[in-house]
């Protein structure tokens, strides 16, 4: 089997000789990107983290009324809140509160018009499918590479990596609510003279609209899980106490961040599960 291993297909060569050529032709490209991150971390981050703590828990609370109309939710954000206080873990979560929304944003605004392209062309999606898998199977630490060598070390390499590991998952929500919309609600918004882009704004979009937002509790929910990733590229928020305890052995250390990281996720999602509004 010699033959075979020394004729190996230079998959590694080819993805470096790409990084590199990218790295050398569109630095101005690259810049741009870095600018425009650093300016969304430092805005979400100056939002939460400026304002008095109990201020940004009371705007979650109301923001959980708004969507919920349940108290029993409210009341257990507020907990989750206080507990995070309580732990001193504040600063820490809005870090990572910041990664997430920035995650967030700039993965719905991409996916969101991808998927609904992909919906309207099935080829498009077809040849799409590939890259899509590549993207949520690949290891997440192989992503940190290329980040690290465009970007640097910080919150914008792993920002990067975040939403290259979790854009498919709006693009596909979003594709799979687009296309199941049913053939006759089609029918008779074309029967009524819609055009196009009525048909998706009075139609598709309104019945797609719960999985684009269960595409929106996943983003979320994905994003939260890279904080320990993110963290290995300098990236701060209580993915760093993980990997301190991590190098430490430190049995205490690991729980308590890991259990506000857990307490965080929760909250987030019982915030965005709107198919259990009452």
């Amino acid at each position: 089997m010699d033959w075979l291993t020394d004729n190996k297909l230079p998959i590694g060569k080819a993805a470096s000789a790409i990084f590199e050529w990218v790295r050398d032709n569109g630095e101005w490209a690259l810049d741009a990107l870095s600018v425009f991150m650093e300016t969304l971390i430092d805005a979400i981050l100056w939002v939460l983290q400026e304002p008095h703590p109990m201020i940004v828990i009371a705007v979650f609370v109301g923001l959980t009324w708004l969507l919920q109309r349940n108290w029993k939710v409210c009341l257990f954000v507020l907990a989750g809140f206080l507990f995070i206080l309580n732990q001193d873990y504040w600063e820490e979560t809005t870090e990572s509160l910041t990664l997430v929304l920035s995650a967030c944003m700039v993965c719905m605004a991409i996916g969101v018009p991808i998927g609904i392209a992909t919906a309207h062309r099935p080829k498009l999606y077809a040849y799409m499918r590939p890259i899509l898998d590549l993207m949520q199977t690949l290891p997440t630490f192989v992503y940190l590479i290329p980040a690290i060598v465009f970007f640097g070390i910080g919150m914008v390499p792993g920002l990067i990596a975040t939403v290259i590991f979790v854009l498919p998952a709006p693009i596909r929500l979003t594709h799979l609510g687009v296309s199941s919309t049913p053939q006759p609600l089609l029918e008779a918004a074309r029967a009524f003279g819609a055009t196009p882009r009525q048909t998706l704004y009075k139609v598709e979009l309104p019945y797609a609209l719960p999985q684009i937002m269960a595409g929106l509790n996943q983003t979320i929910m994905l994003s939260l899980s890279m904080v320990v990733v993110a963290a290995l590229v300098g990236a701060n928020g209580l993915g760093v106490p993980v990997v301190r305890a991590l190098n430490q052995v430190n049995t205490a250390l690991g729980f308590e961040s890991g259990f506000v990281i857990v307490v965080v996720a929760i909250m987030l999602d019982r915030i965005l599960n709107l198919g259990n509004r009452k």
